[in-house]
Parts: structure tokens; C-alpha cells; sequence
């Protein structure tokens, strides 16, 4: 279901190889949401746990948006006790912002201190 999610619906992960997804879950602190034994949402954090964490691959099924799942689930991943004492946060997003901000992220101040070196 993650797999799938990631690679055909939506838009930061498409075309992403199983091997990819197992891959990056196998190096993260994952998290699910379930409603009646359904899994209808996942995401993940790749941290060292004290200074630095990443919040990646968030979803929530379509067809239980709107529902609080996503503020949950990220409410359960900022909260984590193996997560409090982590400095910085840092994720990307194109359609959530209001949902994070909910949780205390904002949009970077100074975009042009990031760099990033992608493989094609």
C-alpha cells in the first residue's frame, strides 16, 4: 500500500522502486495511521535524534481526508519521545502548509542557505 501510494499518487514519489521505498523505510523511524485495522496513512523521519530530523513521505488516503488523520499523525511524530530532542525540523511540502504550521513548522527565512545535490 505505501509502495504504491508513493509510486503512482503522489507527486514527490513517482515512479519510486519498491527496493527505493523498503530501502528508505528500513533507515527511518516509520509511522501509520489506521482507521478499522486499514492502514490510510504513513510517513516517516530520517534523524540522528538529537540535532536534525526530516520529516518525509507523509500521506493520508483521499478518501478519509479532512478527517483530523494527517494532524494526528503528525502531531504523534513531533511528540514521540525519542524525537524530543531534536533541534531543527525540516521537510518539503507544495500542499500542506497550514497543517504543519499547525505543529509549529514555518517556511524556511532564508531559502538561499539550502543546497541540494541530486542523482539523476
Amino acid at each position: 500500500m505505501i509502495h504504491a501510494y508513493l509510486s503512482q499518487r503522489s507527486y514527490w514519489a513517482q515512479n519510486r522502486t519498491r527496493a527505493q521505498v523498503e530501502t528508505s523505510m528500513a533507515h527511518s523511524l516509520c509511522f501509520g495511521a489506521y482507521q478499522d485495522e486499514r492502514q490510510v496513512g504513513f510517513a516517516r523521519v530520517v534523524t540522528d535524534y538529537a540535532v536534525f530530523a526530516w520529516l518525509a513521505d507523509v500521506f493520508v488516503l483521499e478518501d478519509v481526508r479532512g478527517q483530523g488523520v494527517g494532524k494526528l499523525l503528525v502531531r504523534s511524530i513531533v511528540e514521540h519521545p525519542e524525537l524530543q530532542l531534536v533541534k531543527r525540523w525540516m521537510l518539503a511540502t507544495k500542499d500542506a502548509h497550514d497543517l504543519y504550521r499547525q505543529h509549529g513548522f514555518q517556511e524556511v527565512h532564508d531559502p538561499a542557505l539550502l543546497m541540494e545535490r541530486m542523482r539523476s
